[in-house]
């Protein structure tokens, strides 16, 4: 399988769809001299439905730019779809604990906290009234 061909199940993978872009070809900046500043080798690509944007430049073949703004898109896509599942994960996970049962040493503890809790309480009563 061509690096294409990869990149081409790597957008369908995610559920990209070419109707989803918009490509746009503008004048090249830095250095490179006059040849890089007269022709529209940068590609602009804009994902619609998230609205990543991304310009490359990296080559002066406006192909192999456009080649390399989609595996950026994907990278960034797949980088999204990473920090989500491992957001809903924390959360999982954050329940579970949070629903978990209390070890007898943990329960000890907190009964021990409250009793104590509850004795100074007591003695600030008890001198309050005499």
């Amino acid at each position: 399988m061509n690096e294409t061909e990869d990149l081409q199940h790597r957008l369908k993978a995610l559920g990209v769809d070419d109707a989803d872009l918009e490509e746009n070809f503008i004048l090249g900046t830095g250095s490179g001299g006059q040849k890089i500043n007269k022709t529209s080798s940068c590609v602009q690509l804009i994902h619609r439905p998230s609205g990543i944007e991304i310009k490359c430049q990296q080559d002066r073949s406006r192909t192999r730019n456009r080649h390399l703004a989609r595996v950026q898109l994907c990278q960034q896509l797949e980088a999204r779809r990473e920090t989500r599942r491992a957001e809903k994960k924390a959360a999982r996970e954050k329940a579970r604990r949070r629903h978990r049962r209390r070890s007898p040493a943990q329960k000890a503890r907190m009964l021990a906290d409250k009793k104590h809790q509850s004795r100074k309480k007591a003695d600030r009563r008890q001198r309050g009234h005499d």
